[in-house]
């Protein structure tokens, strides 16, 4: 009979006020991370994008108004679908633990519709101070770092990966921290360019998304 009785409670509980309005923001997330596991929306792309002037169907105002806010309540450097969701399980135990243990425990309806309200807001305070604490060693996880331009290739030095560099074909690669970047090169013929040898990026085609190389001079190898 006991655990008979113990359905009920849970489950008005999760329905009742102020715990219901968290209910329902958790039943968005949990159908949102289905989608997410699906393939169906990209949780990374979910971000506020602080560069508010590429936001052409938005207020700059309210954008740069929540921007300010996400970083003010150190909530920046994940993708928002994770702080989302970070706040609105944490307010939504709050208030749940808070129906189970404070709320009964109020003599009156009308005071507990009061109460409701300020755990509402005691809950929403909570879940920001606790999911940016939980947000913080996972930023690192998320840093975004620039890709290298096709157009600063230019003027680098590369390796030449094929035995031969013509018109139609070609290989080289370009020394990176890290990784060396593979690309597509073209030089006028006759060349004396063979695998091995070092050359100079002269230019960037975009049509062809191929670099065209020219031999170094001795004076720029020894440089």
């Amino acid at each position: 009979m006991e655990t008979a009785a113990a359905g009920p409670g849970v489950l008005a509980t999760v329905t009742g006020f102020p715990t219901a309005i968290y209910t329902v923001l958790l039943g968005v997330v949990l159908v949102y991370w289905l989608l997410a596991v699906l393939g169906m929306v990209d949780f990374e792309s979910s971000g506020i994008d602080l560069d508010i002037d590429t936001h052409a169907d938005a207020s700059p105002e309210d954008l740069g108004t929540l921007a300010s806010y996400v970083v003010a309540f150190g909530l920046a450097g994940v993708p928002f679908s994770i702080v989302v969701s970070l706040l609105v399980l944490i307010g939504w135990l709050i208030t749940a633990l808070a129906s189970v243990l404070v709320l009964p425990g109020v003599p009156t309806e009308v005071l507990r519709w009061g109460a409701g309200a300020v755990v509402l807001v005691v809950a929403a305070a909570l879940s920001i101070v606790i999911t940016a604490r939980l947000i913080r060693p996972l930023r690192g996880l998320f840093v975004t770092h620039a890709a290298t331009s096709n157009a600063a290739l230019v003027g680098q030095v590369c390796r030449v990966l094929t035995g031969v560099v013509d018109e139609r074909q070609g290989r080289a690669e370009i020394a990176q921290r890290g990784a060396s970047i593979n690309i597509r090169v073209w030089a006028p013929s006759p060349n004396p360019l063979q695998r091995g040898d070092r050359a100079l990026v002269t230019d960037y085609d975009a049509a062809t998304q191929r670099y065209r190389i020219d031999p170094m001079t001795d004076d720029e190898m020894t440089k």
